[in-house]
């Protein structure tokens, strides 16, 4: 976002600048919908910078200058004060927006220019559209718009959609045609470059939006298909006007939000035209995406459909021409095959990839077929016609790839950078056709006026046609070909191949973009001329591979091998595979490849196929198996030859395969002629069976049979299809093709097919073929009787692939009659007289089941029963039904029984049945006693034995037998029951018989039965009862004086309440009515229920105890006396009402809801009555009582009472109490009558909910000051009050909070319902907002009512400890060079308030730094970090971090640095990332691009030996091998020298000289040869070395100069052993560098990790002494687990002290919104004392409210955000010359001795202030506000102290600690003078600081947790290091140690070899490596350990 009147210091307004004068603006504001929708002009003046510009836009669209937005180039580019000079041009185009990506939301419109280019004046007059060949040209125009698709979207991932649709629907609007692609858009500036015409790629500027001005050409890649094709600037607007009248072009590119829009009709260009403005000049439409609303033409209807596309698209090009010409409508309707067709030629390598549309390429997206070009027309009432070109199938090109057979690929380079690729393809002639294929624009028919028969003969296949067609960058060049090569011409002479071969070529050559082409691509300018140039140069590509042969040779040799393999007869199909054939010799057996079929002759022959042969002897009759074809062949193929394989038929006859050559066939044999000779062969051979039974027993098909049943015997004859009988097969065979009968009879089961019966049977001669009687088939099942004819000896049963005749006969066999029986599941228990079933089961004679079909009379018998039957059943399920049996069982358990079965007239007749038979159901019951009267007195029980029996008399059980006995004669008799489930026999027998009120003696009746039994008739017995002589009556009597009343049982007795009933007696009778005397025993047994204590003596008088009576009239006692005893239960009870006594009392009671709202009548009414002193209600009111009645209560509104008298019930009824509105709670009423009074307690609420109220909230009149982002110091609590603000304790009603959008509440705002009390909490909110006054305000819904809230004022500032930026300082006009130091950079951390973040650790800023890779602009995993460098004194204020001296790193490149600020664990605040080129350094040294290897030379005649360098490129680098000096020119002397000095016998170059010099440009030297001379002189086997040393003037330093040594030799023989020598030799130095470099490395390491465990010991060491003197001892083992519970405990202790309470201020705390904010007084110090705490703060009152700042405009900020409310006290307004001096001592010592001894422990009241922060600060405020006032302990210390220290000097301000103040002039006393309690100060007293056992054990866990840091480091640094010494003793790197010396070794042997000097400068580096000075503690330089590091991790094993 701008930030407001920071412009920065001033640009220089040189030439683009923006200087020049005066510049106009225009300026569209599009912050909201509804601003105005014109631009206005801004007027900027010569010298105006950023923020005065924004200070004009303000002023002109009158905007606050405090409002924040942005303003942006049209491409959305933020204008700020670094760009503005170079963005704001005169005449440009800008947005006024909110946000960056804010959606435009209305449109707008850019002014452009697109004046035409020079380039229309240079190349006019040759580019229009024309017909050629007979083509229309459309589809070449069509094509330059696709050119402008494919170039946009070539930078597409995926794929590349490029759509034309043709739009020739009237009801949409005119015709149309629209290009549309996904490519990468056009911004405005794009889109205006566009319309330029002749603006090209090579003179397009960039736009200002992008840093690449300038044609970049793209790389090389397969046919050129880069894309790279709209070029010129012309072919668009020439095709959109040779297609229609006028064209829009929409666009919309993906980092934009906007859509440009810009037409062009030649209807404007009129008009323009005619009012004489300007032509080339327009508008761009700046809009939204989908938004149509400026299309109003009918004509154009269609594009709203089309621009609501746009939604969906991230970027896109649309090209929409209307105005299409008449002529142009019809071709595309009536021709869209054909010019889709032509355009699928035109880019079928775009469409199909670099190897064209072939059949078996994969389909799957690639990057060379990702292209979609889809062509639809839309017309009125048609379906839409959609084609992808990718499916046309029938283009030239797919014609010619999938016709050809082979392929010819060539590449030709011409002058300058000219590649052509070209492909030749061979399409054959397959037997009677060429391939060749046709084009509808090259008719290859020959014409009838042609007589020239030698010419088209020659030209038949390709006929006239060129062989080339042309493509530029991949795209066909429609009107250009190239005839032919001189290399691919027909030969005049017979060549390798026919001379029709030549015509069977077609070709494609493929050119980059070094050769021209028309601007509207239909030509070639200079291809054919540049390829038939002489220093054209034509190699073959194989493989991928150039190769430099002759090219016409090549293609000699490749056209003959094409003619042999592709020109061929017979075609080979249906390929099978490749065999051997072993019936061949062994040279001619393989490979054959082998074919299902031919094509030969225009005739298929196929497998199966019937065939005759000729030139055979016999002639072979058969059908073919398979071809043969000899070679390695693999699928289809043309060939000669070849042999056929023929199985010969009829194969019943002949079974055997014959191979004859294909050329044997009988081509004129009819196939039918062929079938009949094999039918009528066929009818010789066996056809059928004929099947005889001459002893009768036939088998029938499919008879079921029983088992044991004979078949038999057979008769059997073999006939063929003539009918004719025969015993062997025909032909010649003789007796080993005689025929046999086999029978064999087959058993199915589940487990599968079982042979039972096998017989073969031979013919007789003069008997047939017989089978004797078979009498053994009895298992049951289904069987098959089969006979088949068989051969003698082999016994198969077909003959040549063809069955024998068999004949089968399927039967079944089943079970017989039956022979014996038994028994099946029978189903007990047995039972005596219940009848039961015998399943019987029956098996025939082989023990098969069986079913019983005739009649049968079984008989049963069993010994001592007597049995019976209901029937037997027959079939499957026989049984013998309803056996029964009778007799005696002797016992309930039942009995044994042998029951013997007969079944009369089966083989096995009887079987014999064991069962158990039980007693039967019962049937009778027998009772004893048997007499019929039984006497019994009443009162008493009588017992019965019953027995219960079955029909036998067999005493039976069964369960739930139940016996039950019931009286009968009177009511409430017993019934007697007794369970004989399990004995069948027991005792009967049950409570007393009782019968009430009997005088004499009663007959009753007793009948016994068993209930469940109903068959089982009841016994009767007669019962004669006589009365009981036991108590039988109670009675109750009063006796009032001589009289004593009866009381009967259930009387109510009225009494009077709280009265005692005295004399009550009671008397008893037996059921004779006889009075039985009271005795002991008896007294015992009565009861009473009034009293639980009863005086014995009185019941033996008959006497009971007195009743108490109920004092109220509603509780009626119930009185009860019981008498109780094993014969009878007798009570009599009396009911006694109390009645009520004298009017006592007045009472009062509410009916109804005790509550009643403030302002509302009480609900329901008061009732009066008046009572006893029981609270009785007596009638003593009447209607005249109503004014003697009192009503009275504190706030009664006696307006509105009412009183009734109510006769029905005799009391008064009270109505309308309401009461005057005042503080809810209980309120008396006061009842009066006469002397009787009463009291009434109601409960007083508060009214209807009218009001919201906030709890414990700040004024709501001053704003609330709160941090952006920071919480609200209190929750927001709501009360629902009424309209006198008395709480509603309302729940269940819904708050709601009111604030505007842009104010975040969190939690978000959620809506919340009041408690029980009418309250709802809405928590503490964090708030968010722009800075400034905000307002939100509760609302509540109240019965659909809304309640008004208070409205809230929040003063939102910014956080000034919230870092949102890193701002990043450093020279950026310096250059980086390898292996420098990086210039300082200096970062601060920004908070929201713009100020510098102060106070924050140093390891939270770190500094990142990798190089340009793949993964873009994205720190990697192995970024190279950096910390912060330490501050020095002369550095700048706090808050600035520096990183001085960072290293460049040593390799040249694009380089990425990013600073990070770690604000927690999971997020780093990250500046912008700085992009740094680094450069290479200094020239040091000239080395060689690539190292050679060491030569070795002779000095023979033979340049090859003589050659000591070939190819050498020399380069100057930096010490750190960077390649630079590119700018140097100069050059390089090589001088060969000798390392012997006084050597003077040195070799010479050629030429005799000694010395050759090169030249050295654009920072390299290339040596193509260095040869010595022919008989140079020269020791042999001697070392010697040139020397190239760089000679360059502009450089003033001496580079070092390349050494190449080289072995000398004279002769030749030994120049080859040295040359071996010499690559030997260097290939051992690389390795023994490479070796020394990986033990240096080590070396380096080791050093390095020992220095830092020594560090790291030290530092433990530091720690542990600081330990100790805390007095905390770590043991030397277990010293981690030690210190975790160390500081676990300490944290739990200093976790304790700060949950102590402790006095806290309580004042709300100023907000502060910026770092210049310290906070109010009394939050600013901490005093520990108590008392004095409270005093100071009492005596500083008036300021603990008082916030301080720093700066004076602070506080006048906070002044004008409070309205001025709010005090404030800015530091920078103070005089501190007058503060006191905090270290002076007290007033009484002079001149350093004690004056006189004070009391009371006096102190200035300063010292006993605590500052938690901003100590300086602090002590200058209360310097200021104290002073040197002292405190003391009391007022007589204080007088004292005051009245000696007068004596010498002023005395101040003096506090005591019991409260009171004597005043500097010293007045005190008075309630001014003394401090009141603390709970009076409300909250404003200064906090208590914390413990300090609290702080001490902070420091104490800060200092473990740092010893724990520390030991862990120190663990891991003593591992890492001992893991690398133990890796350096490592069998591996043993092994590198020995290979080293191993190597050294061969070095020295090789360097003896080849004469050199062991120790020369050569080998210095590798023997002696620099060796690194040591220090005590081996730190390497920083840089050598950063390499050291680089070359351990990147050197591996392999490497050596």
């Amino acid at each position: 976002m701008a930030a407001a009147g920071r412009g920065g210091p001033s640009v220089g307004t040189g030439e683009g600048g923006g200087g020049g004068g005066c510049r106009s603006v225009y300026l569209f504001d599009r912050r909201e919908k509804e601003s105005e929708l014109g631009d206005r002009v801004v007027q900027i003046g010569e010298r105006s910078d950023f923020a005065g510009f924004r200070a004009s836009v303000c002023q002109t669209l009158g905007i606050s200058p405090e409002e924040k937005f942005v303003i942006t180039t049209t491409s959305r580019k933020e204008i700020t004060c670094d760009n503005f000079d170079e963005t704001v041009k005169d005449g440009v185009t800008l947005y006024l927006l909110q946000s960056v990506d804010q959606l435009l939301l209305t449109a707008t419109k850019e002014r452009i220019e697109f004046l035409p280019h020079y380039d229309t004046l240079v190349k006019s007059g040759m580019y229009e559209y024309y017909a050629s060949e007979g083509q229309n040209p459309l589809p070449f125009a069509l094509a330059e718009l696709i050119d402008n698709s494919l170039s946009a979207t070539s930078c597409n991932t995926g794929i590349r959609r490029i759509q034309i649709k043709l739009h020739f629907d009237e009801t949409q609007g005119k015709p149309a045609v629209a290009v549309i692609d996904n490519g990468r858009g056009m911004t405005s500036k794009q889109l205006n470059n566009w319309a330029v015409y002749r603006l090209s790629k090579f003179t397009r500027q960039g736009d200002f939006e992008s840093d690449h001005s300038g044609y970049v050409r793209p790389v090389p890649v397969p046919r050129s298909l880069n894309s790279d094709i709209s070029y010129f600037g012309v072919g668009g607007k020439q095709a959109v006007f040779f297609v229609g009248q006028s064209a829009r072009m929409i666009s919309k590119p993906a980092d934009s939000q906007d859509v440009h829009e810009l037409v062009l009709s030649k209807e404007d260009f009129e008009k323009k035209e005619k009012n004489k403005e300007s032509i080339y000049s327009g508008y761009i439409r700046n809009r939204k995406p989908a938004d149509s609303v400026h299309i109003t033409n009918d004509d154009e209807r269609f594009l709203h459909s089309l621009i609501s596309e746009e939604k969906e698209k991230d970027s896109f090009t649309a090209v929409v021409i209307t105005g299409v010409q008449s002529e142009h409508i019809q071709y595309l309707k009536n021709y869209f095959h054909l010019w889709t067709r032509q355009l699928a030629h035109i880019y079928h390598y775009y469409i199909h990839g670099p190897k064209g549309n072939e059949k078996c390429t994969s389909k799957e997206v690639g990057p060379f077929n990702n292209i979609d070009i889809e062509i639809s027309v839309f017309e009125k009432g048609k379906a839409p016609k959609i084609v992808n070109l990718r499916e046309i199938q029938d283009d030239m090109q797919t014609l010619y790839i999938n016709t050809a057979t082979d392929s010819f690929e060539f590449k030709a380079h011409v002058e300058g950078d000219g590649v052509v690729e070209g492909i030749i393809r061979y399409h054959p002639f397959l037997y009677d056709r060429e391939t060749y294929p046709d084009d509808p624009c090259f008719p290859s028919k020959k014409d009838e006026d042609d007589d020239d028969d030698c010419f088209i003969l020659e030209k038949a296949a390709r006929g006239k046609r060129p062989i080339f067609e042309c493509f530029w960058n991949g795209r066909l060049i429609p009107y250009t070909s190239v005839e032919d090569f001189d290399w691919c011409t027909p030969p005049k002479k017979r060549g390798l191949a026919p001379i029709e071969c030549y015509n069977r070529i077609s070709g494609a050559l493929f050119t980059n973009d070094r050769f021209q082409v028309s601007t509207n691509k239909l030509t070639f300018m200079d291809l054919e001329l540049k390829l038939k140039d002489k220093n054209t140069l034509f190699t073959r590509i194989l493989n991928g591979q150039e190769q430099r042969m002759k090219i016409d040779r090549e293609f000699a040799l490749w056209l003959k091998d094409c003619h042999e393999k592709c020109d061929k007869q017979i075609k080979f199909t249906l390929f099978k595979g490749i065999i051997t054939r072993s019936d061949l010799p062994s040279k001619k057996q393989g490979p054959w490849a082998t074919y299902s079929a031919i094509e030969w002759d225009g005739k298929t022959y196929k497998a199966g196929q019937l065939v005759k042969t000729v030139k055979t002897l016999p002639l072979f009759y058969g059908s073919i198996e398979k071809f043969f074809l000899y070679g390695d062949h693999d699928g289809e193929v043309y060939a000669t030859g070849g042999e056929v394989q023929i199985a010969m038929e009829p194969r019943a006859l002949y079974d055997e395969i014959k191979t004859v050559p294909i050329a044997k066939l009988d081509r004129t044999v009819a196939e039918k002629a062929v079938k009949k000779y094999v039918e009528d062969e066929m009818a010789r051979l066996p056809d059928r069976l004929s099947v005889t039974w001459p002893e009768g027993d036939e088998l029938l098909p499919n008879e079921i049979r029983p088992a044991g049943t004979p078949i038999g015997a057979l008769r059997i004859e073999i006939l063929n299809k003539k009918g004719e009988a025969m015993q062997k097969l025909p032909g010649s065979h003789g007796g080993s093709k005689k025929l046999l009968v086999e029978l064999k009879v087959i058993l199915h089961s589940s487990s599968g097919n079982k042979e039972i019966i096998s017989h073969i049977s031979q013919h007789g001669g003069k008997w047939p073929y017989w089978f004797k009687k078979m009498e053994n088939i009895q298992k049951l099942g289904n069987y098959t009787l089969k006979l088949q004819v068989v051969l003698n000896e082999s016994n198969a049963d077909t003959y040549a692939g063809r069955p024998l005749p068999s004949k089968a006969i399927k039967f079944s066999v089943k079970e017989g009659k039956p022979e014996k029986f038994s028994f099946g599941l029978l189903d007990p228990p047995f039972r005596v007289g219940v009848p039961f079933n015998i399943p019987l089961e029956f098996q025939d004679e082989f023990g098969h089941t069986s079913q019983l079909i005739n009649d049968i009379q079984p008989v049963l018998e069993a010994s001592g029963l007597s049995l019976q039957y209901e029937e037997i059943t027959k079939g499957p399920n026989c049984v013998i039904r309803g056996v029964t049996a009778q007799g005696p069982v002797n016992s309930c358990q039942g009995k044994n029984f042998n029951l013997k079965v007969i079944l009369p007239g089966l083989k096995e007749d009887s079987q014999i049945l064991k069962i158990r038979l039980l007693p039967g159901p019962p049937h009778r019951l027998k009772v004893k006693p048997d007499s019929e009267i039984l006497v019994i007195e009443n009162g008493t029980a009588f017992p019965f034995q019953v027995e219960v029996l079955d029909e036998s008399d067999n005493i039976t059980a069964q369960p739930k037998l139940i016996v039950h006995c019931k009286f009968l004669g009177a009511p409430n008799l017993p019934v007697y029951t007794v369970d004989c489930s399990s004995s069948g026999t027991s005792i009967l027998s049950g409570s007393a018989i009782q019968v009430q009120n009997i005088k004499k003696d009663q007959t009753l009746k007793a009948k016994i039965e068993i209930p469940s039994c109903k068959d089982v008739a009841p016994v009767e017995k007669t019962i004669k009862l006589l009365p009981s002589s036991h108590v039988a009556r109670l009675q109750i009597f009063s006796v009032e004086g001589q009289k004593a009343i009866q009381i009967k049982h259930q009387d109510e007795v009225n009494w009077i309440a709280g009265d005692i009933m005295h004399n009550l007696i009671f008397q008893m009778y037996d059921e004779g009515e006889r009075e039985i005397h009271v005795t002991s025993a008896l007294a015992e047994k009565i009861k009473v229920n009034w009293t639980p204590e009863i005086n014995k003596e009185h019941l033996l008088q008959g006497l009971l105890p007195d009743v108490q009576v109920p004092t109220s009239v509603k509780d009626m006692r119930y009185c009860q006396v019981s008498f109780q005893d094993d014969h009878v239960s007798l009570e009599s009870a009396f009911t006694v009402r109390p009645l009520p006594d004298e009017p006592k009392h007045l009472k009062c009671e509410l009916k109804g809801p005790r509550k009643v709202q403030m302002g509302q009548e009480l609900q329901g009414e008061i009732v009066i009555i008046v009572t006893d002193q029981y609270g009785n209600q007596i009638q003593a009111f009447s209607s005249s009582s109503l004014s003697a009645l009192g009503i009275a209560g504190i706030g009664l509104d006696s307006s509105q009472l009412k009183t009734t008298f109510q006769e029905n019930t005799q009391s008064i009824s009270v109505r309308g109490i309401k009461f005057i509105p005042g503080p809810p709670g209980n309120k008396d009423l006061c009842f009066t009558w006469r002397e009787f009074s009463d009291f009434i307690r109601v409960q007083l609420t508060s009214g209807p909910p009218a009001k919201l109220l906030l709890i414990d909230w700040p004024e709501l009149k001053e704003s609330i000051t709160v941090i952006n982002g920071r919480e609200l110091q209190n929750p927001l609590i709501v009360q629902l009050c009424d309209q006198w603000d008395n709480p509603a304790p309302i729940p269940q009603v819904k708050i709601n909070l009111i604030k505007a959008n842009y104010l975040k509440l969190t939690p978000s705002n959620q809506q919340h319902k009041t408690d029980e009390r009418g309250r709802a909490n809405l928590g503490v909110f964090s708030v968010q907002a722009p800075r400034g006054e905000h307002t939100i305000q509760v609302k509540a819904i109240y019965n659909k009512n809304t309640i008004e809230g208070p409205t809230i004022k929040l003063m939102i500032l910014p956080d000034p400890e919230k870092p949102i930026r890193l701002n990043v300082k450093y020279d950026k006009d310096i250059s980086f060079l390898a292996g420098d130091t990086f210039t300082d950079f200096m970062i601060t951390v920004v908070s929201e308030d713009d100020s510098i973040i102060k106070n924050i650790n140093p390891g939270r800023i770190s500094m990142k730094m990798w190089k340009l890779s793949n993964n873009g602009n994205r720190p990697p995993a192995n970024a190279e970090t950096f910390s912060c460098t330490k501050i020095k004194d002369n550095d700048k204020e706090d808050g600035c971090f520096y990183f001085r001296d960072k290293l460049i790193p040593n390799k040249v490149g694009i380089y990425y640095i990013q600073f990070g600020f770690t604000m927690d664990k999971a997020n780093t605040l990250n500046s912008e990332q700085i992009i740094v080129d680094v450069l290479p350094n200094q020239p040091m040294k000239l080395v060689p691009k690539i190292q050679p290897d060491t030569p070795a030379v002779s000095n023979d005649h033979s340049v090859v030996n003589r050659t000591l360098v070939k190819d050498l490129h020399l380069i100057i680098t930096d010490e750190y091998n960077n390649q630079t000096g590119t700018d140097l020119v100069g050059s390089v002397v090589a001088t060969i020298k000798s390392f012997n000095e006084e050597d003077t016998d040195i070799p010479l170059f050629i030429g005799k000289v000694r010395t050759l010099e090169f030249p050295f440009t654009k920072g390299s030297a290339e040596i193509t040869s260095l040869v010595l001379a022919e008989n140079s002189p020269g020791k042999d086997s001697t070392e010697y070395f040139i020397i190239f040393e760089p000679q360059l003037p502009a450089l003033s330093r001496t580079l070092e100069s390349y050494i190449l040594p080289f072995v000398f030799s004279d002769d030749v023989k030994k120049q080859q052993q040295m040359v071996a020598f010499a690559k030997q030799k260097d290939e051992l130095s690389r390795a023994i560098g490479m070796y020394r470099t990986v033990f240096e490395t080590s070396k380096q390491l080791i050093d390095e990790m020992k220095c830092q465990v020594e560090g790291a010991k030290l530092k433990e060491a530091q720690l542990r002494n600081e330990l100790k003197t805390h007095n905390i001892d770590i043991p030397t083992t277990q010293q981690v687990p030690h210190i975790e519970a160390l500081m676990k405990r300490k944290l739990t202790e200093q976790e304790e002290l700060k949950k102590k309470p402790r006095r806290s201020c309580t004042l709300p705390n100023y907000t502060k919104g910026s770092a210049n904010v310290l906070g109010k007084i009394a939050h600013l110090a901490q005093i520990e004392d108590d008392r004095a705490a409270v005093v100071i703060s009492w005596h500083l009152a008036s300021d603990m409210d008082c916030v301080v700042t720093l700066t004076t405009d602070a506080a006048r900020r906070i002044y004008d955000e409070t309205q001025g409310r709010q005090q404030v006290l800015p530091l920078d307004s103070v005089y501190k010359k007058t503060l006191p001096d905090w270290k002076r001592p007290l007033p009484h010592y002079r001149n350093g001795k004690l004056f006189f001894r004070p009391i009371g422990d006096p102190v200035f009241a300063r010292n006993l202030l605590t500052f938690p922060d901003n100590v300086e600060h602090c002590e200058t405020v209360f310097g200021m506000l104290l002073g040197d006032t002292i405190i003391l302990d009391n007022l007589d210390a204080a007088n004292h102290y005051r009245k000696e220290v007068v004596k010498i000097t002023h005395c101040p301000t003096l506090l005591t600690r019991d409260g009171d103040r004597i005043r500097s002039n010293g007045k005190f006393g008075g309630l001014q003078n003394k401090a009141p309690p603390m709970d009076k100060l409300r909250g404003m007293v200064f906090g208590a600081p914390v413990p300090k056992q609290c702080v001490v054990l902070g420091e104490q866990i800060d200092l473990l947790q740092q010893y724990r840091n520390a030991v862990d480091k120190l663990n891991e640094l003593s591992k890492d290091l001992n893991n690398q010494l133990e890796y350096l003793q490592s069998p591996e790197m043993k092994k590198k140690k020995q290979e080293l010396d191993e190597r050294e070794k061969n070095l020295k042997l090789i360097e003896q070899k080849l004469g050199m000097t062991p120790s020369h400068k050569s080998n210095d580096s590798l023997r002696h490596p620099t060796k690194v000075e040591i220090t005590e503690c081996p730190i390497p330089p920083k840089r050598m350990r950063r390499e050291a590091t680089r070359q351990n991790r990147t050197i591996t094993k392999t490497d050596v």
